[in-house]
């Protein structure tokens, strides 16, 4: 009988130290995090900024939110106010373990929910860029279908998590010593890798490096490359058939500023689901995996998901001229910043308006 391999000593050291600082690190992003997808909710969803695009981009708010207001009590309890690793019976009283297999389950949800939103995302962004529309009925029902679409996603990850709410149990253990007596909550293990593995476990654990892995991260790369090169053959289009004028030129430069910060919102999923997935697979197929690796791990992996979850605010801003001003009029009611749409500000429409009737009379 082969014995259990222990924890690489680097790995375990690393794991501990950054553990105790994990709780403040990860309550910094999350506090931060919900501030500001609250700013890209309530600028996404101004009538004038309601497009296909930023209404996957609304629901990729929304998840986020969920996700770090949930992940808040988890980091305050299991490591601010109770930091050992060692558990005891005020760490793992009942109640608290029954919230830590809810928040277990709602970030699986979550966090499935925001890399399909991103499937969508990349499709949805390479369809408008390879046959845009500008009519005005098209545009409202492929509004309609893209919330049609979030929604979908939603109800799509409660039902796929299904068997990770059966997997997961608590696990009664009664601890005596010097101090005190008392009863402790575990999670029960899943023993992955190994023989015994539960079939229920092992098909939840597949499921899920699919699910919600895997299979959107490989969707997410074709749609992103194809979103690339669409963007690069309309780019050229337009530079070599069309007489740019300068308005026309900041539209293409606007356009192209959109389909970058979208494919960048896409390539940060990337790096941070993907491995994740890997990690999982390994864990299943690789006896001993998932404790000596995947759990050390954890905390690193969590930490990288929330910023994944608080950086897009700076992602628009930087990227979408719309998304900036429209935050700055809302916030801050700055008069003289001017209000756009669709990348020109309303003066310049205006302006262009006037222009072209001048040009008409005569």
């Amino acid at each position: 009988m082969s014995s259990r391999p222990s924890i690489n000593a680097g790995l375990k050291d690393f794991s501990i130290w950054y553990s105790s600082y994990h709780g403040y690190v990860s309550l910094c992003v999350c506090f931060s995090g919900i501030i500001t997808n609250i700013f890209n909710l309530t600028v996404l969803s101004r009538k004038h900024m309601r497009t296909p695009v930023n209404q996957i981009l609304v629901g990729l708010a929304v998840s986020d939110i969920i996700t770090m207001v949930s992940y808040v009590p988890f980091a305050v309890h299991f490591y601010v106010v109770h930091p050992s690793n060692k558990s005891n019976s005020d760490k793992n009283s009942y109640y608290w373990m029954m919230f830590l297999l809810f928040h277990i389950n709602l970030t699986t949800v979550t966090h499935t929910v925001s890399i399909w939103l991103c499937v969508i995302l990349s499709i949805i962004r390479h369809l408008h860029v390879k046959s845009p529309s500008q009519v005005n009925m098209v545009r409202q029902r492929r509004i309609r279908q893209a919330k049609y679409l979030v929604l979908a996603a939603f109800v799509g990850a409660i039902i796929a998590m299904i068997p990770n709410y059966l997997t997961n149990e608590l696990k009664p253990l009664r601890i005596s010593t010097n101090q005190t007596n008392g009863t402790m909550y575990v999670i029960k293990s899943m023993r992955l890798g190994g023989n015994d593995t539960d079939p229920l476990v092992l098909t939840n654990v597949w499921l899920y490096a699919f699910v919600a892995k895997l299979v959107p991260c490989l969707l997410i790369s074709i749609f992103g490359s194809l979103l690339l090169y669409q963007l690069h053959v309309k780019v050229r289009q337009r530079k070599q058939f069309l007489s740019v004028s300068g308005s026309s030129s900041r539209r293409l430069q606007e356009h192209s500023r959109t389909t970058k910060m979208l494919i960048s919102v896409i390539l940060l999923f990337l790096v941070t689901e993907l491995p994740q997935g890997v990690l999982i697979v390994l864990s299943a197929t690789k006896k001993y995996f998932f404790d000596t690796v995947y759990l050390p791990l954890g905390d690193v992996m969590d930490i990288v998901a929330l910023i994944n979850n608080a950086v897009n605010f700076i992602l628009y801003c930087s990227m979408s001229t719309k998304f900036r001003q429209t935050f700055i009029n809302q916030y801050f009611q700055c008069k003289h910043v001017k209000p756009v749409e669709n990348g020109y500000t309303l003066s310049a429409i205006r302006e262009k308006s006037d222009s072209q009737s001048n040009n008409n009379q005569v």
